[in-house]
């Protein structure tokens, strides 16, 4: 192994070890307790290395966002791929998606509601953001009715499923009816 493809894998190495670290700081601290400086710290380098790989907190949150995001699409077609038809598949779907932004909440914040450049809807979007998207519509590809524009009916569901966690998350519905609003809202779907 040359000696440039050992600095190229520390590198990479320290890369992931921030994002790690700042992730699990966002989860049980919030995302503002998140700081260069205790980063830092935590991961036993210098803030000027950490500079090396990020510009700031934004970039760690932007890296944190796009790794969460790539979880989530694969949880999204294990769910998909995993069900025996289209209802279950939505159901399961539905289920995953809400599972996953409950058990991360300060990821996914990162990824769907904190100030972000990220976007779904654009040429320029990441592939990373194309993939989770394409999950989104090839989970109710099956229940567009001719005439129906797939991508705003992804879009649609998308938009209700994230209203759902957000407004939980934020303790603005009544507890523990998270599944009984995930089921209403794959019935309606369905029709």
């Amino acid at each position: 192994m040359s000696i440039q493809s050992r600095r190229e894998r520390e590198r990479a190495e320290r890369h992931q070890l921030i994002v790690t670290a700042a992730r699990e700081m966002a989860e049980a601290e919030g995302w503002d307790a998140v700081t260069t400086r205790r980063l830092a710290a935590r991961i036993e380098y210098s803030q000027p290395v950490l500079y090396s790989h990020f510009r700031g907190k934004e970039a760690i949150m932007r890296a944190a966002a796009l790794e969460g995001i790539a979880e989530l699409a694969d949880r999204l077609r294990a769910a998909r791929a995993g069900a025996a038809d289209d209802e279950a598949a939505l159901r399961a779907f539905a289920t995953a998606y809400v599972e996953f932004a409950a058990a991360q909440p300060a990821l996914y914040a990162a990824m769907f509601t904190l100030t972000s450049d990220l976007s779904f809807g654009t040429d320029q979007s990441p592939a990373v953001l194309k993939a989770a998207f394409g999950e989104f519509a090839a989970v109710v590809r099956p229940l567009a009715g001719p005439g129906t524009d797939e991508e705003t009916l992804a879009e649609t569901f998308w938009a209700a499923l994230h209203g759902l966690v957000a407004l939980d998350g934020s303790h603005r519905l009544r507890p523990g009816r998270t599944a009984d609003r995930v089921d209403l809202l794959v019935a309606r779907f369905l029709r």
